[in-house]
């Protein structure tokens, strides 16, 4: 990888995103859904869709946290991604994002809406770029971070990996 991780931050204006790593949103579209065509767990209108470029760097993390929409991961460039979910049932799982099918890996994923979620680079001393997309449109009012003790409540059976994936 030719590309420094600053070189990347800087060509694609990437800042701090509150869960880990660096984000820059890319497109969200002109047309809203209204309110009262949305289900009950939206206040207020949305985007039909937003689409963002996350960076993720080895030692660093994505912290879980959940959204109500369902999340679609673009793989790009650099170490492959782990992405560890936990349903809104307390079911854990393990996906590989990125682009060594022999490895299991696979290019594009959808994280379910509501489903806790938190993600690592897999190699070290490197990066990796994926994009996200959300539909209905990503809204802050839609983002929960929760703490590790919070979290360790909801799902005690899954402290250890909650642990090591959470900042506070």
């Amino acid at each position: 990888m030719n590309t420094s991780i600053n070189d990347l931050i800087l060509k694609l204006d990437l800042k701090s995103h509150p869960e880990g790593g660096f984000f820059k949103e890319t497109y969200r579209s002109i047309g809203e859904i209204n309110e009262s065509n949305l289900n009950a767990q939206y206040k207020g209108k949305r985007n039909y869709s937003t689409c963002i470029y996350f960076l993720l760097t080895s030692g660093g993390f994505s912290a879980f946290h959940r959204i109500k929409q369902d999340e679609i991961w673009h793989f790009y460039n650099g170490s492959p991604i782990n992405l560890h979910i936990i349903s809104e049932l307390g079911v854990y799982s393990n996906h590989h994002i990125g682009i060594n099918f022999e490895k299991g890996e696979v290019p594009q994923f959808v994280v379910p809406g509501g489903s806790w979620f938190a993600a690592e680079v897999i190699n070290d001393n490197t990066y990796s770029l994926v994009g996200c997309t959300v539909s209905p449109g990503f809204s802050f009012e839609d983002f929960e971070l929760k703490s590790r003790k919070d979290l360790t409540t909801i799902f005690p059976d899954k402290e250890q990996i909650i642990s090591r994936l959470t900042h506070y």
